[in-house]
């Protein structure tokens, strides 16, 4: 399942939010895309956190703008779905600018989930090309009659970011 908000259903303009489900392994990955870039911030909080570049958006480091936020299942394995979501962004020349190029800052977070559903299915290839590209995936298809808590909860809090 691939659901997109964005153009004029986002609630905030210039804001993509995306979601895979995988129904059989009860997980998925949600994306929050903000090409130009948007301040973030992390409180990171439990006995095992598994997060990915979330110590960037501490405000002395150097970065001033993430362009996407992922938050997935699959514990540590999901944060591989991170990687495609990179891949789009380098691809289309938004990230941070360094002498070697842009790079695009994916904060995202993963929570323990493995084990839930009817078969255990470690994020797949397939799963991370649905969360990297605008044509086929998390920003293309039909949208659900009813948006999934993971994708609400992202467009609430990029809204946050944003204001």
């Amino acid at each position: 399942m691939a659901e997109a908000l964005g153009g004029s259903r986002a609630l905030v303009p210039g804001l993509r939010v995306g979601h895979f489900t995988d129904l059989e392994a009860l997980t998925g990955s949600t994306v929050v895309l903000v090409e130009e870039g948007a301040v973030g911030a992390v409180d990171v909080r439990g006995a095992a956190p598994g997060t990915r570049e979330t110590d960037l958006l501490s405000p002395e480091n150097t970065v001033e703008k993430v362009q996407a936020i992922l938050l997935t299942g699959g514990s540590a394995f999901g944060l591989r779905a991170a990687d495609g979501v990179v891949r789009y962004l380098a691809e289309r020349g938004k990230g941070f600018p360094t002498p070697g190029g842009v790079v695009p800052i994916v904060p995202a977070a993963v929570l323990y989930d493995l084990g839930r559903g009817k078969v255990h299915r470690l994020p797949s290839p397939r799963a991370r090309a649905k969360t990297r590209s605008p044509s086929k995936g998390v920003w293309a298809g039909r949208m659900a009659r009813a948006i999934p808590s993971w994708a609400m909860m992202a467009s609430l809090l990029a809204w946050a970011l944003l204001r």
